[in-house]
């Protein structure tokens, strides 16, 4: 019975952590809808692979959320225009890099610019690498249901401002419930492996810098904290792990996370995915002991 309390307490406050930026993101995904064309999105991309991959992943500097809500902004670009590998090296830094998740940062570590920039350098580089290598072994559209954007997206340019804002709040609406059920099923997920694997039977499993990092993996992973406090968690774990393995932390589960996960297996091809995961998994791992 506690543990089913204790479950049904981590599951309320996932979700209430979370809700707000899935909101923030099925609100920026609906705005992307509606004021942003498709010719403004190929315009403003590089046409050079390595620059398109290089300028979206800086992109999330400007964008004020975390994981919960990048997956449904990563789906609208595609759909307006920006490729494929553009697009998730966008999804993978943009909850790491806004401005909100790297002040968290600073303040939980003490007033730590070094942790910061180790952050912030690590996500943009395994989001680099991610987009360059996805730039070559894809070649055909990851989204599950084959769009045509001509076809489904609908044309928004002769519509006067109330119009406008009519169609954000409908489209935010469509978003939240979309992305919505899998967030609920996700932190169900996560709350029930937080409640059933104790953190401290992983924790003395760390002993070695390989061991070390693929257990701050699996926590982040399990944890599936928002971007945007798990640095105040991690922050808990410096007198147990080493600087690179939390700083493994704070990088992979801001991309792999249960809940983004489940949102990423509603958005693109199972395959995909899959091949998506293990890519981010052998960037973040390698770095992690190069660190």
């Amino acid at each position: 019975m506690d543990r089913l309390l204790q479950l049904n307490t981590i599951f309320i406050s996932i979700v209430i952590e979370a809700i707000p930026f899935i909101i923030i993101g099925a609100l920026v995904s609906a705005l992307i809808e509606v004021f942003v064309s498709e010719n403004t999105i190929i315009r403003l991309m590089p046409k050079n692979r390595y620059l398109s991959v290089i300028t979206a992943s800086l992109i999330g500097a400007v964008f004020p959320g975390c994981e919960c809500g990048i997956v449904p902004i990563c789906k609208r670009l595609i759909e307006k225009g920006m490729n494929l590998p553009s697009a998730i090296a966008f999804m993978l830094t943009g909850p790491i890099i806004n401005p909100i998740v790297l002040f968290s940062t600073y303040i939980a570590f003490g007033n730590s610019w070094a942790m910061v920039g180790y952050r912030a350098g690590f996500a943009i580089a395994v989001s680099i690498l991610v987009g360059i290598v996805l730039s070559f072994v894809v070649k055909t559209d990851q989204l599950k249901i084959n769009h045509d954007v001509h076809a489904h997206v609908h044309d928004h340019s002769n519509q006067n401002l109330k119009q406008k804002l009519f169609s954000v709040v409908t489209h935010t609406i469509d978003e939240f419930f979309n992305v919505g059920k899998f967030l609920v099923m996700g932190s169900l997920i996560a709350s029930a492996m937080q409640t059933y694997i104790p953190t401290a039977t992983l924790a003395t499993l760390g002993h070695t810098k390989v061991a070390a990092v693929l257990v701050m993996m699996a926590l982040a992973f399990i944890l599936s904290i928002c971007s945007e406090a798990d640095a105040f968690v991690a922050a808990s774990f410096r007198n147990t792990f080493s600087q690179s393995s939390i700083v493994t932390f704070l990088v992979f589960g801001a991309m792999v996370d249960i809940k983004n996960l489940l949102m990423m297996f509603g958005t693109f091809k199972p395959k995909f995915v899959i091949l998506l995961v293990s890519l981010i998994s052998t960037f973040v791992f390698i770095g992690s002991l190069l660190l």
